[in-house]
Formats: structure tokens, sequence, C-alpha cells
């Protein structure tokens, strides 16, 4: 079973979420989904994982492996990696992500990768997470919003991935935006300007169980297609 980089058409669109919410819907499946996320920034936690994204990842898939396998590397401050090593003196170890998305590749049936920001998000001067889901050699799930400007983001993008010849799974539209587009349009739109298929839209979320999380995605995404 192939293994996902789930990338974002800007940062806060909800990645987290989608992927959380991806890993505990396989898992019921019967899937054993590993999740990862290479490069992880912000206030550390007190307790437990230091980012808070890794551990709802992790309590997503019920997975007991490290907080170093699942996340290489964190730094403490709200940034690209490129700018937290500027300004912290801390080089992102790209090997380091590799490394450990093979490692857990191999213990897992599938693996979800969640990634930073945006595809152009820079990790080094002329290493972007584009470069990131290249060397890892998996498809890319896009997450987008409603919001106006997401056409165009969305667009540039699909386009980036192209360029870089990296498959795409689909797009995922995560409806959390009360001001947005209509679902119907955006996914009408999006479908004929991009050419990639929409898996589908996830209303927004207020009961993060994993039984809601369940009955949500298994509803609203199209699962048989994102496994194809």
């Amino acid at each position: 079973m192939k293994s996902l980089f789930i990338s974002g058409t800007d940062t806060d669109v909800g990645k987290t979420y989608v992927t959380a919410g991806l890993a505990v819907t396989l898992r019921k499946m019967g899937v054993d989904v590993g999740v990862m996320k290479p490069f992880a920034a912000g206030n550390a936690q007190k307790k437990g994982f230091k980012s808070e994204d890794v551990e709802i990842l992790a309590n997503a898939a019920q997975v007991s492996d490290s907080e170093n396998l699942l996340n290489p590397q964190f730094f403490p401050i709200a940034a690209s990696p490129y700018t937290a090593w500027m300004n912290l003196k801390v080089k992102p170890q790209i090997n380091s992500a590799i490394s450990n998305f093979k490692t857990l590749s191999k213990i897992h049936s599938m693996v979800l990768v969640e990634g930073m920001g945006g595809i152009m998000t820079p990790i080094l001067k002329n290493y972007f997470v584009v470069d990131l889901i290249k060397e890892m050699r998996i498809p890319a799930v896009l997450v987008t919003r409603t919001k106006v400007g997401t056409v165009n983001h969305t667009i540039m993008t699909v386009q980036m991935c192209r360029n870089y010849k990296i498959p795409i799974k689909g797009i995922i539209i995560n409806d959390f935006d009360s001001d947005g587009y209509k679902i119907r349009e955006l996914t009408r739109d999006l479908k004929s300007l991009t050419q990639v298929p929409i898996l589908g839209s996830i209303p927004f979320i207020k009961d993060m169980s994993d039984t809601s999380l369940y009955r949500i995605f298994k509803k609203n995404l199209d699962l048989k297609l994102l496994l194809k």
C-alpha cells in the first residue's frame, strides 16, 4: 500500500486534522497506518510530545513509535524550517527525515506524512517541501480551504507538483471558513481548472472522537480513489 504526503495549499488549512482523520479512518478500516511529521515548529508542550500536531497524529493512529521517529526535528519557533535555521542556527536535517520515513515504512503498511505550511515552504535555501516529497517518492494529497483566494493557491500548488513530477492523489476541501465559496461551486471549478480529482470535503468538526472522525471521513471522502 502506497504511503501519502499530506500537503497544504497554505499554512493553517487544517492539514493536521485531515491527516488525523485519515489515520483514524484507515486504522478502523484495518490498515496498519503510521504517521510522521518530519519538521514541526511552535511552542513546545510542557507534557507529552513537544509538538501538539505530532501528538494528535500519534493518538489518531494509535502508534507506539518514538517521538524522535515520528518527528525527527522540532523547532521552538513558529516559522518555516529555513527561518528557524536562520534564527536559531540549527540546520534542518533532511537525511534524518528521509531515514525515519524509510524506517516507518518498514514498520507500517502505510505512512501518512504531514508537511509543514504550503508546498513551497523552504526547508533549506534551495530545498522546499516539494523537494522532500520528491525524495520520499510518494504521492501527495492536497488540503485546501473554501476562503476566497484558495483557487489561486490550489492551482499554483498543483502546478508545482507537476513541475516536480509528483503524482497527486486528489484534493480535499476543508470546509471550515464561514465566509468561503460554496462547496459545489468550488469543487466544480477546482476539478475543471486543475484536472485533479476532488476526493471530497470535510465539514467543520466539533467532535474529534474516533467515532465522529470515522463517520465523517467515510461519508465525505472517496476513500477508494484515495487508496487506488
